[in-house]
């Protein structure tokens, strides 16, 4: 049973009794707080079919109407939100001490950036698939070019900020410029296709604010997922916040592996569903009968599904249900593979995408439930696809 707080502080009368209520109600955060006040809905579970059939309530402060999205296991590490703009309208100027990126889900339109005392504003144009950060701290403004209303879901740093900060009027009217991470030249947001590798872990990278179409962007082979995945990591404004893009080819699945709670799948084309449950079950959970804990999230474009939910290292796998290749991308706000908690120069490993028993925690497809390749070998029957998914794959260790 949970307890209220006395309102008196009651100090033990014995050896025997600890101080406090053992029990209690988790409080809400500075961020939630925030999202409570907005008075629009808040959506919080494992993930959604689709964000655009998530329930929109007018939104003051934004100038449109719009809906908070929690997905468990990511609260206090990033925030999102769907917000919808007015057909041939606009949604109000802000500015704030967070990060932000938006995925456009429907419309087109143009977003305005500037900085205060300067004259320059920069306008770029966005369409449906585009994918664009604002500068930390920089004005903008997102406007509507069709007489229908467009959506667009965001990715944000605000629990981070709010949680540490606790005061709104220091978040949203700081006057310091960034100017590290905004110079309002004419390329800012000019697409930029070069690959480097990322100075951590030395994954394709791509440094560009803005990418026009996240459906149909080069995607350079991979394989650490499955055979022939192709991935790719933009990086955008100078910003902490993580996020990949990636592309499943049809017939073909990512082996389950585990890591540490904050990141959130977002199916960008194809359909598909994704596995996941907690590591204590073991690798082999309906083998074993342990089912009850297991969840499963179906979606399509723009559905979206907690990798790792709860307390995080939790398996997961994705797989592809449709004729076509299942492309996602995978936001993790400011907290990225590689850069966990630990002393600098220690010798780390890329966990998730390497065996058990070489030290990760990835679950070779030879060692996996025999139920996960069943099933995906049944559905995609069912739509009429057939799997790539070869039997030496199950054979050796892949």
């Amino acid at each position: 049973m949970d307890h209220a707080p006395e309102s008196k502080w009651q100090e033990p009368t014995d050896n025997k009794t600890r101080a406090g209520l053992g029990k209690f109600l988790r409080p809400n955060t500075p961020y939630d707080n925030f999202m409570e006040s907005q008075e629009i809905p808040i959506y919080r579970d494992i993930g959604v079919r689709r964000v655009q059939d998530l329930p929109r309530k007018p939104w003051k402060r934004m100038g449109g109407s719009g809906t908070f999205i929690q997905l468990l296991g990511t609260e206090g590490l990033w925030g999102c939100y769907v917000v919808e703009v007015p057909g041939a309208g606009a949604l109000n100027p802000e500015k704030h001490l967070y990060e932000e990126q938006f995925l456009v889900v429907e419309g087109r339109g143009t977003t305005e950036v500037w900085a205060d005392g300067n004259g320059k504003k920069l306008t770029f144009e966005w369409q449906k698939g585009s994918l664009f950060a604002i500068p930390m701290n920089a004005n903008h403004r997102i406007v509507n070019a069709t007489s229908s209303p467009a959506l667009l879901l965001a990715g944000t740093t605000a629990p981070n900020i709010m949680n540490n900060f606790g005061n709104e009027d220091f978040i949203f009217n700081c006057p310091y410029q960034f100017k590290d991470r905004f110079d309002p030249s004419d390329d800012y947001y000019k697409y930029k296709e070069d690959i480097t590798p990322d100075p951590v872990r030395g994954l394709a990278m791509r440094q560009t604010n803005i990418i026009p179409d996240v459906m149909a962007c080069e995607l350079p082979l991979d394989n650490r997922r499955s055979p022939g995945y192709r991935r790719i990591e933009p990086h955008m404004v100078g910003q902490q916040f993580y996020y990949w893009i990636g592309q499943h080819e049809t017939g073909r699945y990512s082996k389950a592996h585990a890591h540490g709670s904050a990141a959130v799948l977002i199916c960008l084309s194809g359909k598909g569903y994704t596995y996941t449950w907690p590591s204590t079950l073991g690798t082999k959970p309906w083998e074993s009968g342990k089912t009850e804990l297991i969840r499963r999230q179906d979606y399509e474009p723009v559905g979206m599904v907690s990798a790792a939910p709860m307390s995080g290292n939790w398996f997961h796998a994705h797989f592809g249900a449709s004729k076509e290749p299942l492309r996602l991308t995978a936001w993790f706000g400011p907290n990225a593979p590689g850069r966990e908690r630990g002393r600098p120069g220690e010798k780390a490993i890329d966990y998730g995408a390497i065996d058990m028993k070489d030290g990760g925690t990835a679950i070779p497809y030879n060692e996996e439930d025999p139920y996960l390749r069943k099933e995906f070998e049944e559905t995609l029957t069912s739509v009429g696809a057939k799997s790539r998914m070869e039997p030496d794959l199950y054979k050796n260790s892949y």
